[in-house]
């Protein structure tokens, strides 16, 4: 699998926020696909068909919010940290969500980082900039060799 294969999976059920977050990594000029799903199951199902198919497009990071129709973000990502072929994928956990319940919960689970979603749209392209900095710039990810 070529890195440039990569995509950028968001998991958020809010159109609004889709497109918010799709406009700031725009902006931002990330060069990495979006991949969008719009609830757990949908997530679960694309990211089934990358722990079934060797060659299909891996998310080179998650970015998961947690209050999510069907399948919950928990439950996400306790499903991705059960897979050997996903593990070691970085997720961010995106949410509205300050409650320290939730930030336990998510980093006892596997969460790489989390982040509260920013209330303007110039403090969530700063947010994508250093995503895209960090996790698709500087860190070292952790390929799957076939």
């Amino acid at each position: 699998m070529n890195p440039s294969d990569d995509v950028i999976l968001i998991v958020e059920d809010n159109p609004d926020d889709r497109d918010l977050l799709a406009r700031a990594f725009r902006k931002a000029k990330v060069e990495t696909p979006l991949r969008f799903a719009v609830d757990g199951d949908d997530a679960v199902a694309f990211l089934g068909e990358v722990v079934s198919a060797p060659n299909h497009q891996r998310p080179a990071v998650v970015l998961l919010d947690l209050k999510l129709p069907r399948r919950s973000g928990f439950e996400v990502l306790e499903w991705i940290k059960a897979h050997s072929v996903l593990r070691r994928t970085p997720v961010i956990i995106l949410t509205s969500s300050r409650e320290s319940i939730d930030l336990q919960r998510a980093y006892d689970l596997g969460a790489n980082s989390y982040l509260v979603k920013p209330a303007r749209p110039e403090e969530l392209l700063r947010m994508v900039e250093q995503i895209d900095s960090y996790w698709l710039g500087l860190n070292e990810p952790v390929r799957v060799i076939q």
